[in-house]
C-alpha cells in the first residue's frame, strides 16, 4: 500500500512545488488590517485544493480571518490535522534578496514568505494525502483539517472557535506540523512544550528623582533593592528560590532521557555559537534538559535612573523589571505568581512600594507517549530519514497543542520538518527542498502506521 504512494510522491514533486509556490504568491499577513482579502484569498485557495482531493471544504468566517475546514475519508482512526495559513509582515523589506512573495528556488531551497512557516510544513500533509488519493482512490482514514488564518497574530478567533465547533472538530489524535527537526538528519517528535508566565514589576522610593549628592545614603534607592530582589531569585547551584516554585515538575521519563543522551548534540557548540562556555542553569543537569524539560527564571530587562549617553547623578525613583518564567509539567502559573509577588512584597523595606503588571500565563504541556500512535509515527519518520527520529522537548510554547487538549479533548502529535537555518519571522525565509519531499513522504509514512 505504501510503496506506490512513495512513488507517486516522488514522481509528482515539480507539480506539488508549483501549488506550494501558488500559495506562497498570496501575502497572507494576518497582523496587518490592508492584508486582510488576502487572507480571505489565501483561505478560498486552500479550499479549492481541498477539493481537488475529494476533501468536502469550506472557509468558515470569524470575527477574523476565516477558519478553513475540511472533512474526507473513512473508517480507520480519526486524525485532525492543523496549520496555519498566515505569514508574517516582511519588515524589513530592504534585507531581503527579492520580493518575500516572490518563490524562488534557489540552491535546494524554497525562499519565500511562510515558505517554513507554515505554509510549506501545511502543504506536506496536503500533498501526501493527494498522493494517497491518487494512487488508491481514497483517503488512508478518516481525516479532519482545519487551517488557522491568526496565528501569526495570536490567534484570538481561535478558542471561540474550537468551543463552538467541537462536536465537528474532535477526533482521536490531533496532528500537528509547526515543528522541526533536530537536525538536517534527524526528525522529531516534540511532545514537551514549555508553557510562560510573564511578569513586569515597578518598584518605586521617593517621589521624585534625587540628586544623589544631597539625598545618597540618607534615601532608599528602589534600584539597589530591585537588584537584591533580582539576584535572590537563583542559588548558587543555578535552582530558582520561588516558594513552592518546584510544585508539578515532573522528572523526564528514563527512556526519553536515553533518547536525548544519544542525540548529536554539542553543548559546548551550542553555547559556543554566542560567546559562551558554561551551562548557567541547575548544575545537576544536561543543557539538553535545561531548555526542554526543567522551568526557568530569566530577567528580560531592567529599567531604572538615567541611561543615556554621558553620566548624571541621579538617585531615581523607580526601578523596573521583566521576568519571565519557563513552565514545565504540572505547574500552576497562577500560583507561581501569587507566590512571586508575595516573595517581592516581603522583601520590600520601608518607604518603598512595588506595582505589578501581568503579561500572560500558560500552563506547559506534555504528550502522552503511551499512546501506540507515538511509537508508530517515530518508527515512520525513522524509516524515511538516516538517523532514527526522537521524542524531544521544546524551549517554547505553541498553545494550539494545548488548547486541543484543554477544548476538544486530544492529545497532539507535533511533526515538523523546519531547520534552524529556515530564518522563519525573518528577512529572507526559506524551506529546503528536502525538507519539502521528505516531509510529503514522512506524512505518508505517519498515515499508513496510524490507519493501521
Amino acid at each position: 500500500m505504501l510503496d506506490p504512494v512513495l512513488a507517486r510522491i516522488d514522481a509528482d514533486l515539480p507539480a506539488a512545488m508549483d501549488r506550494l509556490s501558488d500559495l506562497l504568491k498570496i501575502p497572507s499577513i494576518s497582523t496587518d488590517p490592508a492584508y486582510a482579502a488576502e487572507c480571505t484569498k489565501a483561505a478560498d485557495w486552500l479550499v479549492r485544493d481541498l477539493e481537488t482531493i475529494g476533501i468536502s471544504a469550506d472557509a468558515r468566517q470569524t470575527p477574523g480571518h476565516p477558519m478553513v475546514v475540511g472533512h474526507g475519508g473513512e473508517g480507520g482512526r480519526h486524525l485532525l490535522f492543523y496549520g496555519h495559513y498566515d505569514v508574517q509582515p516582511v519588515d524589513p523589506l530592504d534585507l531581503w534578496d527579492h520580493d518575500p512573495f516572490d518563490p524562488r528556488v534557489e540552491g535546494g531551497q524554497i525562499r519565500a514568505r511562510g515558505a517554513a512557516d507554515d505554509k510549506g510544513q501545511l502543504m506536506t500533509f496536503v500533498e501526501a494525502c493527494r498522493a494517497w488519493k491518487a494512487t488508491h482512490g481514497n483517503l488512508p482514514c478518516r481525516l479532519t483539517f482545519l487551517f488557522e488564518g491568526e496565528e501569526e497574530s495570536g490567534s484570538p478567533s481561535l478558542i471561540p472557535f474550537l468551543k463552538d465547533n467541537a462536536d465537528e472538530l474532535r477526533a482521536e489524535l490531533a496532528l500537528i506540523c509547526d515543528t522541526g527537526m533536530f537536525d538536517p538528519q534527524t526528525p522529531a517528535i516534540t511532545t514537551m512544550l514549555r508553557g510562560l508566565l510573564g511578569e513586569e514589576i515597578t518598584i518605586t522610593g521617593p517621589s521624585r528623582d534625587l540628586h544623589s549628592g544631597s539625598y545618597g545614603g540618607a534615601a532608599i534607592n528602589p534600584a539597589r533593592v530591585l537588584a537584591r530582589i533580582l539576584a535572590s531569585l537563583h542559588d548558587d547551584t543555578g535552582r530558582i528560590t520561588v516558594p513552592g516554585f518546584y510544585d508539578g515538575v515532573t522528572e523526564l521519563d528514563p527512556s526519553v532521557k536515553a533518547q536525548w543522551d544519544q542525540l548529536p548534540f554539542d553543548a559546548n557548540a551550542f553555547l559556543g555559537d554566542v560567546g559562551l562556555s558554561v551551562p548557567a542553569g541547575e548544575q545537576d543537569r544536561t543543557p539538553l534538559e535545561m531548555i526542554w524539560s526543567r522551568p526557568t527564571c530569566e530577567i528580560n530587562g531592567m529599567t531604572s535612573g538615567y541611561t543615556g549617553d554621558g553620566f548624571k547623578t541621579v538617585l531615581p525613583s523607580k526601578a523596573s523589571a521583566k521576568i519571565s518564567f519557563r513552565l514545565v509539567g504540572q505547574q500552576d502559573p497562577f500560583k507561581i505568581r501569587d507566590s512571586f509577588r508575595k516573595l517581592v512584597r516581603d522583601a520590600l523595606p520601608a518607604d518603598c512600594s512595588v506595582e505589578f503588571k501581568d503579561h500572560g500565563a500558560g500552563p506547559a504541556s506534555s504528550m502522552d507517549i503511551s499512546d501506540p500512535a507515538f511509537e508508530a509515527a517515530r518508527q515512520a519518520l525513522s524509516d524515511e530519514w538516516p538517523n532514527e527520529a526522537a521524542f524531544v522537548g521544546a524551549g517554547g510554547s505553541i498553545p494550539i497543542a494545548g488548547y486541543f487538549g484543554d477544548y476538544l479533548g486530544m492529545t497532539a502529535l507535533l511533526a515538523g520538518f523546519g531547520r534552524d537555518d529556515d530564518r522563519i519571522h525573518s528577512p529572507n525565509e526559506k524551506y529546503d527542498v528536502e525538507s519539502f519531499h521528505k516531509g510529503i513522504r514522512s506524512w505518508a509514512r505517519i498515515l499508513a502506521a496510524l490507519s493501521n
